[in-house]
């Protein structure tokens, strides 16, 4: 995979979403230059911080005009796609080449803007046991990653050209399928054109204001996915998640939820047997149990068909210590129809990833 393929899925996304409502939209596309500092959030990849990253930002945004209630609520976002190539200036670490799915949320009569992305990067040279064992930010050539910009943005200043100005926050990590996984945050500032688009509607549709209401909603859920624990070589195994929570909506965009969890992570039997024979001084049993029991607290954002969970939960059946009995989730969902839902989670403890979750539910 390289840079060709990944302009490739770049234009492929483009191609779907303008498609999608020619007659209700119109569009724009950015590009920015970036600089600036890995974060030494961990000490373990100091040797990594050597150099000052660069790198470019291409975005493609589609713009609402309220033509649905959830624009009016968030005040008209953008819909897009986004592509950034980082050059860490670091043969270690290698270059990467992501491509995201995002949202542009805005402020202050439109001048601030907001984008939050979502996707999948290509590390071009991660950990390798023989030829890169310094890499211990990678530990797989995939990884998650999500970026936030927060710019000043002014479209049309002469013509169709703006600009943009800001900060720019990107996060890789492989959320702990493959180990190392010791993550790197991308901390920059960067300047950039806008290029908007003619046609489409010039003004906003404003609309009564609906309030939402309904009852208490049970939820069944059922994740799952591979991970591999912290120590390197331990290999990756299955885990599988059963969850079941209430959840009550309180008005258009928010419903608070109480549920409990259900672990079996496998991963965690190899890790128990590997500590019972190599560390007897720490007295584990190899037969205690890996299975993990929690309770949660969630908060549930809707954007349209699209929403944001973030839980918090605590361990009440916790036989083996791994990171503390307190973990947290950060979900994407997708909703088809009304009750059936596609859901894809990061669980970690703190800033400690343990998982990537992908499940399947149902909203009753």
């Amino acid at each position: 995979m390289n840079l060709r393929l990944f302009l490739l899925l770049f234009f492929s996304a483009y191609c779907v979403f303008s498609q999608e409502g020619k007659s209700a939209h119109s569009y724009s596309f950015d590009a920015s230059a970036f600089y600036g500092s890995i974060i030494l959030h961990n000490p373990d990849i100091s040797h990594l911080i050597a150099e000052h990253p660069t790198g470019v930002v291409l975005g493609y945004n589609r713009k609402t005009f309220g033509s649905e209630d959830w624009q009016q609520w968030y005040n008209y976002p953008d819909l897009g796609a986004s592509f950034i190539y980082q050059n860490s200036h670091n043969g270690t670490l290698g270059d990467n080449y992501g491509l995201y799915a995002h949202f542009n949320f805005y402020f202050l009569r439109r001048n601030l803007q907001l984008r939050i992305g979502q996707g999948v990067s290509y590390a071009t040279n991660p950990y390798d046991r023989d030829v890169n064992f310094r890499n211990n930010a990678y530990g797989s050539r995939l990884l998650s990653s999500t970026f936030l910009m927060f710019n000043y943005h002014k479209e049309q200043i002469y013509k169709n050209l703006g600009l943009k100005l800001g900060l720019m926050l990107v996060h890789y990590s492989n959320a702990n399928v493959k180990a190392p996984n010791t993550s790197t945050n991308t901390l920059a500032l960067n300047a950039g054109v806008v290029y908007t688009l003619d046609g489409g509607p010039t003004e906003f549709i404003t609309g009564e204001k609906v309030q939402v209401t309904e009852p208490v909603r049970f939820n069944l859920v059922f994740r799952g996915g591979v991970n591999e624990s912290d120590n390197i070589g331990h290999g990756q195994y299955p885990f599988y998640i059963f969850s079941a929570y209430a959840d009550k909506r309180l008005g258009r965009k928010s419903a608070l939820q109480l549920g409990t969890d259900v672990f079996f992570s496998n991963f965690l039997k190899e890790l128990i047997r590997y500590q019972s024979i190599s560390f007897p001084e720490n007295n584990i049993d190899a037969d205690t149990d890996y299975k993990r029991t929690g309770i949660f607290i969630g908060h549930e954002l809707f954007i349209n068909r699209l929403s944001v969970e973030t839980q918090l939960g605590y361990y009440v059946y916790y036989p083996y210590d791994f990171e503390g009995r307190v973990y947290n989730r950060f979900s994407l969902k997708r909703y088809f129809g009304d009750r059936v839902f596609g859901v894809v989670s990061l669980k970690s403890h703190g800033a400690a990833a343990e998982a990537v979750e992908f499940g399947i539910g149902v909203r009753l």
